[in-house]
């Protein structure tokens, strides 16, 4: 008898069949936060290309915002909330350490046929949860899975610090995926990646509030419990590794840059996402930017996009989109999806 790793197993094709995504309705505007801190509506655009931003509201968590993605999600598809059998929720953002920002969605959902588990990885977060669930569906483990990422990154952002404070928004944004049955095309995811380097977990991160650091009446009024970052070597990790994970993906899908319809990249800087396209030789007619609108969403910011490029017709039957994204860890990941 041959070797387990000698063993020939074939995987089950899958496929996006609904994505939905949602919003906060106030709007923090770069005029807004010329008010709070030293900064300008021009400099805010020349920086990042962000005019304005979503902030949710004191009574709306992070599992609100994912259970309202959720439920557009289902609905563009017609299946119902017991439909579904894996739920996984991205975020950093959590509504507690425990339990899961994934079963307060699952209780909300009524979806009380899911497994349901959250994942930590930053602003790759979505694609990473894409990865996993099409590990469970392809082996047969599962059938139809519900992604969601989902944040309230205004908990956690230092509002004093104007190299921070004006790139971050909240919202969400979610997909459900199930196993394929005809041929490829239809929402076929074709190739993901994922990667992480924990080297460089000091450029982007959130230094205090976990066990390392937990946030005491001594320490509090510095705040470590909020987004800090080192801009510069971000952005140059985040072209690097944005760009390899993409031509990864494009490369073992059998495609090349020319066969891509629509890239939908990470919305954290406008500055990032025209530097990786180039390097990609993808033209600035097939990118898909909506930074201008929301800021980064971290893990919600590519569902969020890839929901709104679906609903207003940027790509269709037989197009190939690519989704790609980096966060911190570092992390980072990237999808081919033929629609």
């Amino acid at each position: 008898m041959a070797a387990n790793s000698d063993i020939a197993f074939k995987r089950l094709p899958v496929k996006i069949i609904g994505t939905g995504s949602y919003v906060p309705e106030r709007r923090l505007t770069n005029a807004d936060l010329e008010k709070m801190v030293d900064t300008s509506h021009e400099w805010i655009i020349e920086r990042t290309g962000i005019v304005e931003r979503r902030i949710a509201a004191p009574d709306e968590y992070t599992s609100h915002m994912g259970t309202k993605a959720a439920q557009r999600a289902l609905e563009s598809c017609g299946l119902k909330p017991e439909d579904i059998d894996l739920i996984i929720v991205a975020t950093i953002t959590p509504d507690t350490f425990t339990p899961s920002t994934s079963c307060y969605i699952q209780d909300a959902l009524g979806a009380k046929n899911a497994a349901a588990f959250d994942i930590s990885a930053a602003c790759s977060g979505f694609l990473f949860a894409m990865k996993t669930a099409v590990q469970y569906i392809g082996t047969g483990q599962m059938k139809t899975a519900l992604i969601i990422a989902a944040e309230k990154l205004s908990t956690v952002v230092n509002w004093e610090d104007r190299s921070t404070c004006v790139l971050f928004g909240d919202g969400a944004g979610a997909a459900v995926l199930q196993a394929s049955t005809g041929e490829e095309g239809e929402g076929s995811v074709l190739a993901t990646d994922i990667g992480s380097d924990g080297s460089l977990h000091d450029l982007l991160q959130i230094p205090g509030g976990g066990s390392r650091c937990p946030t005491t009446a001594e320490n509090a009024h510095e705040r470590l419990a909020t987004l800090a970052m080192r801009g510069n070597e971000t952005f140059r990790h985040a072209v690097t590794r944005m760009k390899a994970s993409a031509a990864s993906v494009i490369e073992r899908a059998g495609l090349t840059a020319d066969d891509i319809q629509l890239i939908i990249p990470h919305q954290a800087n406008l500055r990032i996402i025209n530097a990786v396209a180039q390097r990609l030789s993808i033209p600035e007619d097939k990118v898909f930017v909506n930074i201008e609108k929301y800021g980064n969403t971290s893990a919600a910011a590519v569902a969020i996009a890839f929901d709104e490029a679906r609903r207003s017709g940027r790509f269709g039957k037989g197009d190939n989109v690519v989704l790609v994204t980096f966060g911190a860890g570092l992390t980072w990941s990237a999808a081919v999806i033929r629609w």
